[in-house]
């Protein structure tokens, strides 16, 4: 479900220079970093890339949403984390993106956490963007 302008409670500003090959900052000064291709997309690799700040964005948020699905489940998330690999390739409209979304929860069985990593995938706002645009993989 979609949320209206009245329903924001904060809103993240970026501006990119030079797009994939330049620099990309917050207007809070925050985030200040060089941007360029990596190596095996022929950019010299020296920055970071969109996706790298794709997949930061989305593990941190994962993580959250799992946090809320943990408190209402009672389950013990403590010393969990969470890694998002975030991939680029071509496909027939240029590029397009696929996630794997990777769960380590050390203090519930696989089959809690596997249900708790889904419960969070319904929940992580990350995920209900891309659901439907890309492919999204889940594992503990």
């Amino acid at each position: 479900m979609s949320i209206q302008q009245s329903d924001v409670l904060y809103t993240a500003v970026a501006t990119a220079e030079n797009g994939r090959d330049g620099r990309v900052a917050t207007n809070d000064g925050r985030l200040d970093v060089v941007v360029n291709p990596p190596k095996e997309l022929g950019g010299n690799g020296a920055g970071t890339n969109p996706e790298q700040l794709f997949a930061a964005g989305y593990s941190a948020c994962f993580q959250g949403a799992l946090g809320v699905v943990a408190r209402n489940e009672n389950a013990d998330v403590s010393g969990a984390t969470v890694t998002a690999e975030v991939g680029i390739g071509k496909n027939d409209d240029g590029f397009g993106l696929i996630v794997k979304i990777s769960a380590a929860i050390p203090n519930v069985d696989e089959a809690k956490a596997k249900e708790l990593i889904e419960k969070a995938h319904q929940v992580c706002p990350y995920s209900k963007a891309t659901a439907g645009n890309i492919t999204v993989e889940l594992a503990v």
